[in-house]
Formats: structure tokens, sequence, C-alpha cells
């Protein structure tokens, strides 16, 4: 478990918000499960976390990968991130204008940048798509994968919360068994007995 208070804040908000997050290691699996949760002493009409998931992928046009999977727009093949471009240009899922996907899953298909064999996916799961309120995927020297979860209305002394899978797997279909597996999960809880996905 790690945690954070916040000691700084925006001109009209007060400090003292915390930050939460719980990982657990299961057993023989490449993956880790993972929660955030943020508890505010401020109200909002839209706060958000901003997560990089499943991480930012370095290359030298494509050499370090063959794809990208997003699950809101399907395969994209390396090719596409060849020049940069902005944010917004494509490949961003906003909540309310973008279809919410059954499964909300970001990946990238590794590959060896020197001999070009193929390696597994590298997966970011959130278990719950309707958490996120913002995902892109765009090129700027290297590809940019950055979420953003919450984005609803809050109180002080209010919590939001995501959990989430990320790591290794062998193929789309995997994951996908995975993510069902887990679906639905907001928060993550440990204690003597052992640990538990939750709904917040």
């Amino acid at each position: 478990r790690s945690s954070y208070t916040y000691t700084l804040a925006a001109p009209g908000k007060k400090a003292g918000s915390t930050w939460n997050q719980t990982i657990v290691f299961p057993a023989g699996k490449r993956y880790f499960i993972s929660s955030d949760k943020i508890t505010t002493v401020n109200s909002s009409e839209a706060m958000f976390l901003r997560v990089d998931m499943p991480g930012h992928i370095r290359h030298r046009q494509g050499d370090s990968f063959s794809e990208v999977y997003a699950s809101y727009l399907g395969r994209i093949p390396a090719s596409q991130f060849l020049t940069n471009f902005p944010p917004d240009a494509k490949f961003i899922y906003r909540r309310g204008v973008e279809s919410t996907p059954k499964r909300f899953i970001r990946a990238y298909h590794m590959r060896d940048a020197q001999t070009g064999r193929s390696g597994p996916w590298l997966a970011g799961m959130t278990l719950d798509p309707h958490v996120v309120s913002e995902a892109w995927c765009h090129q700027r020297d290297y590809v940019c994968m950055i979420e953003e979860f919450g984005g609803r209305p809050i109180q002080p002394g209010e919590s939001f919360s995501a959990a989430f899978v990320i790591g290794f797997f062998d193929s789309v279909e995997e994951m996908e068994r995975v993510y069902d597996q887990y679906a639905g999960a907001k928060g993550l809880a440990v204690d003597e007995s052992g640990w538990r996905l939750t709904g917040n």
C-alpha cells in the first residue's frame, strides 16, 4: 500500500486530499492488480486522476512494437505512430462522446528492436469502463498512453477510485478472458484473510 497527502492546492482550494494505492501480485501470474483512490477535501464539478497505463512506448520508427490495441477502437498498426500528432487528433476516448466499451483495455504488442522477434502484449485494463473519463494514445517522439478516471462532481469527504490489471499476455483473447474474470471492480481490499476486488 502507498499513500500521499497533497500539500499544495490550486488557488481557492485546500490542501489535504489523499491518494491511496494498493497493489497485489497474484502468485503464478504475469500481471498484477492495483487500485487508486482519491479522497478529497474540496468540491469539484469534474475531479479526475491521471495515470500512464500501460506505459509509454519508446521506439524508433516502430521498431519496439508492432501494434497497439484499444478496446474502443481495435488494433492500430505501429505505422500509425511514425510522425508526431497531438492527443486530440486520433485514437482518443471521451466518455459521453464515444460509446462506452464492454471492456476498457489498452495494450501494445512488443517486439525486439534488434531482431524484430515478436514478444508478448503489455496491457493495462480498467476494470469498470464507466469510471474512465478520457484516454488518449498519441505520438510525441514516443507513444504516449494516458488515461483519466473520475471526472464527475464530488464533495469534500467523498472518494472516487478505479481498479486495474496490468501485465503481460500472449493474445488479445487472453486479455479479454482475464478482464472478464475481474470485470466491474473499482477498488481493491487487502486484510489478514487475503485480497478481494470491491465495488468502490
